[in-house]
């Protein structure tokens, strides 16, 4: 059978909008959403290229008013206004998708569904197959034995069997279900309280929707009430989900041909819109490469734009280093050049275990080399042996006054440590730009090299699973065939110039990032890198029986469990547990999951337990479980053999705030306030001869909410060394200091955090038991008195809205995305975010810059003294004993004056042969 494709284009243009993260020209022209229409376009077209395609269109919405607005005026009312971003890409992405050959379908009056429903159903009706590509569930109601849908987000092909399968019920009853169950983003009400299941039972019981409005008034129940009230509407809101399929259109089936691809018009968009990788293929497949001279009536091509083409063609140039006459001339290029991009290939992620399996090289952009050392498949080409070579390029790694750069160097750093060579002279990291520039940035989805590539550059990488597959079936990159391996590896290290150059002008020309990049994260870079290297010794044997020891009380708390709901039952399990709570012991429903069940999480345990047994048993029990599972269990068996000594790997680049990140193992997350928590952090512990040591910033936030708002009354209680809670206490109490009582105290203490976080008056009710009202009266009387602070707040939250900003006392920027958004929870979270990010981010800045001051002296002094880990205002060392006492009485010393406020900075210094001691 002949194949008819259709794209659902209006689907594409809001799906890719949403996804694709920001781009944009040098001109800051959007380009996301055309980058993303046309890669799903690419995708599609390549799915089927095998089996073939007759006839194809892609369908968009038109402008204006459609029949369905007749029927019902508050149709897609509660949709916001087209963002202007997404519309100032509609008229380039139809003239690039008609330039490719597709044509492009859009009716007056109707909906781009409507084109497709009629459009379907005169193929099918002709013998032709129809595959329509969207992601909107409407449009299931055309499948048929001719019709599919293909989501090229989710690979999902809907056929018949899959309707059903997905939905529940057959594509001859899809404009029934939908009308039960409504359309929210078309805000077509349906029944109120009736979801997916419900819909489909009752379509099961009663055949159809006029089979279940026939039978309303014997359905019983919350539900059957809601259906009543809802009759006289469903007949309604059958009518605005079902699609049409009898449109007068201007074309046919038939009519829809592929059209040859018009490569002049292509170029022209593609330069114009900086489609870097776009422009390549164009160039490829048009006659000898070249771009053909525009024609009569259409753009030329700008100078810049000419220059964009020879910078792609200039890509291909990249060499491949197999002799020692070509690794000679590479030595001498790196020799002189003042920054040169850097990265390996491996044999593994862990950076413990990784070898090399060649390095690539990047000079100017678009001049990269790759070195492979390492390859092994049958047929591999001779290639220079690795320890030689590494060993003529030692002294250029080796050298400081050789300035590099990388994405993530510090991995690179360590593989090339297993080798035996001291990387030096790191100057930049794209990563690290990045991080830096635009972390939590609206549409910034991260900070890898293949998206940092496609942000900025609009080149879109060669993947790595495109190499090396993925799954069980993934090959090592010793595998590759090193011609594959040579562009993959060199394209790396161009990129990190080629981002080098669009990055770091912006970070240089801001005083406050400039210093965040150049003064705080690229020498906390080199710092992280010999934490992770030393690692820290624990007591395996310690941590065994620490475990031992969980593990019976993790069996006396399930019989616990089991005697207060009554009956066994498995504590692990969600679904058991909320039948114990909610139906056989008829605690109150708190919350539910998105499927619509009764939740169990830990907020709720947390809130039931406040009056009841069971959820306490089951907070400590699970508590207790993960502390098992994460810490006492792992621990001993990730001492890495080698070392003797468990190694942490430390992120830069993860939270907005500054904050680094701990992973694998997480030593962050070791709770303190339980005594088990304690008992795990004795078991990190000092060798013989040595101490560990805790230096820790006391009550940095609020030093640095005292700070910020500038407050007399905060100011004033810091300077004078009070107990801050106990005088917070004091004012909002109208006491004296003395008089202050451990529960006001305690008020007090909850008030100065919670405000940090942005707390509200029900949130401080629920932390302190008491009535919302009472919880309200506390913080206005906070707020009269400490007026700093709520000027500070309303301030924030300005400058947050008009700037989409915030910034920490260092200068690091914190993007609030959501501060503009429409929806409140959005709006009013981000509002929270932008108080409290500036002192959590201050924070993170005070105990980087430590980290750096700190190191800076023990390199000076030649002390052995090590820092061994950094969990939030921590700093934890490894001190030799003839070195103690000097360490002790300096680090208060450096730590306290590397910044200065407006309170004194205090840092707690504690000594012990483990952390728990120390801390």
């Amino acid at each position: 059978m002949p194949t008819l494709l259709l794209v659902d284009g209006s689907s594409y243009l809001y799906r890719a909008f949403h996804a694709m993260p920001d781009l944009r020209t040098s001109q800051n022209e959007p380009t996301g959403a055309i980058h993303g229409v046309l890669n799903m376009l690419r995708r599609l077209e390549s799915d089927y290229q095998t089996s073939g395609i007759d006839y194809k269109g892609c369908v968009f919405d038109a402008k204006g008013r459609t029949f369905r607005d007749d029927w019902y005026p508050q149709y897609k009312a509660n949709r916001p206004p087209m963002p202007e971003d997404m519309v100032r890409q509609i008229e380039p992405l139809h003239a690039a998708i008609v330039a490719l050959g597709w044509p492009l379908l859009m009716c007056d009056g109707v909906e781009a569904d409507d084109v497709i429903g009629t459009l379907t159903t005169q193929a099918a009706a002709q013998g032709v197959q129809v595959v329509v590509s969207t992601g909107d569930k409407d449009l299931a109601q055309l499948v048929g034995p001719h019709v599919s849908l293909i989501n090229t987000m989710s690979n999902e092909v809907l056929d018949e069997a899959g309707v059903l399968g997905k939905f529940g019920v057959p594509a001859e009853r899809i404009v029934d279900y939908l009308a039960l169950i409504g359309d929210a983003v078309d805000n077509v009400p349906g029944v109120d309280k009736v979801g997916a299941k419900t819909a489909v039972k009752w379509l099961a019981q009663y055949g159809s929707l006029d089979g279940v409005i026939a039978a309303a008034a014997d359905i019983g129940g919350v539900v059957g009430q809601n259906l009543r009230r809802a009759l006289d509407f469903l007949p309604l809101a059958r009518r605005l989900v079902t699609v049409r399929r009898d449109l007068e259109l201007p074309y046919a089936p038939t009519d829809l041909q592929p059209r040859p691809r018009d490569q002049q018009r292509l170029i022209e968009i593609f330069a114009h819109y900086e489609m870097r990788s776009w422009l390549r293929e164009v160039q490829s497949d048009d006659a000898g490469g070249a771009v053909p001279p525009a024609a009569a009536g259409q753009t030329t091509i700008t100078s810049g734009q000419a220059n964009l083409l020879a910078d792609d063609a200039h890509r291909a140039a990249y060499a491949t280093i197999l002799d020692r006459p070509a690794l000679d001339l590479w030595l001498e290029k790196i020799g002189r050049c003042p920054l040169t991009a850097l990265d390996t290939e491996t044999t593994s992620l862990d950076p413990f275990a990784a070898r090399i399996v060649g390095v690539s090289l990047a000079v100017a952009p678009g001049e990269a080399a790759y070195l492979p050392l390492a390859h092994d498949y049958p047929g591999v080409p001779p290639q220079l042996p690795r320890d030689e070579v590494l060993a003529l390029l030692q002294p250029w790694l080796e050298s400081a006054a050789h300035a590099k750069i990388g994405q993530n160097l510090k991995y690179d750093q360590h593989v090339l440590a297993n080798h035996g060579i001291h990387l030096a002279g790191v100057r930049h990291d794209t990563l690290l730009q990045s991080y830096v520039l635009e972390s939590g940035k609206d549409g910034v989805r991260g900070h890898d090299l293949g998206q940092l590539a496609t942000r900025h550059l609009g080149l879109a990488t060669i993947p790595y699973e495109a190499l090396c597959g993925k799954g069980a079936g993934q090959i090592g990159f010793d595998q590759v065939a090193i011609e594959q391996a040579s562009e993959y590896a060199a394209e790396d290290a161009d990129l990190c110039l080629r981002l080098q150059q669009r990055l770091y002008p912006q970070i240089a020309a801001d005083a406050g990032l400039s210093r965040i990049y150049e003064d705080i994260e690229i020498p906390v870079r080199d710092i992280l890198f010999r934490m992770e290297r030393t690692g820290v010794l624990i007591d395996a044997q310690l941590l065994t029986q620490q475990s031992h020891e969980i593990g019976k009380r993790l069996l006396e708390l399930e019989a616990r469990a089991h005697a207060a709901a009554g009956q066994p039952f498995n504590v692990n399990s969600p679904k058991q547990l909320a039948e114990i709570l909610f139906d056989k012991l008829g605690m109150p429903v708190k919350k539910k999951t998105p499927s619509g069940t009764p939740s169990t999480d830990e907020e709720v345990l947390s809130e039931l337990a406040l009056d009841y047994p069971l959820p306490k048993i089951l907070l400590e029990s699970r508590q207790l479980s993960k502390l098992k599972g994460t810490y006492t269990d792992k621990l001993p068996k990730m001492v890495n053999p080698g070392t003797g000594r468990v190694h942490t790997s430390y992120a830069q680049a993860v939270a907005v705030t500054g904050r680094l990140a701990s992973s694998d193992p997480n030593l962050q997350n070791i709770p303190v306030r339980t005594a088990e928590g304690r008992r795990i952090r004795a078991a990190f512990i000092a060798p013989p001869g040595s101490s560990i040591v805790s230096a820790d910033y006391s009550q940095i936030e609020l030093r640095i909410m005292a700070h910020l708002s500038e407050d007399a009354r905060l100011l004033e209680a810091f300077a004078q060394g009070e107990d801050v809670h106990r005088a917070t206490a004091a004012e909002i109490f109208g006491v004296q200091p003395a008089e202050v009582g451990p529960d006001q105290r305690r008020v007090a203490k909850v008030i100065n955090f919670g405000l940090i976080y942005g707390m509200s008056a029900f949130g401080l009710a629920r932390q302190l038991d008491l009535e919302r009202g009472a919880a309200q009266a506390y913080i206005e009387r906070y707020f009269a008195r400490y007026p700093g602070v709520a000027g500070y707040m309303a301030r924030t939250r300005e400058t947050a809205r008009t700037q989409g900003h915030v910034e920490t006392v260092f200068g690091r920027r914190l993007w609030l995305p959501e501060i503009r958004s429409s929806q409140a929870a959005r709006r009013q979270g981000a509002e929270r975010a932008a108080i409290n990010a500036p002192m959590q981010g201050s924070a993170a800045d005070l105990i980087k810059s430590a980290m750096i001051v700190v190191q800076g002296w023990l390199d000076a002094e030649s002390l052995q003294t090590r820092l061994l880990m950094q969990v939030h205002d921590e700093l934890v060392l490894e001190v030799p004993d003839d070195e103690l006492a000097r360490v002790r009485s300096e680090l208060p010393r450096l730590m306290t004056e590397l910044a200065r406020l407006r309170v004194p900075l205090v840092v707690d210094v504690g000594v012990g042969a483990n952390w728990d001691e120390a801390h």
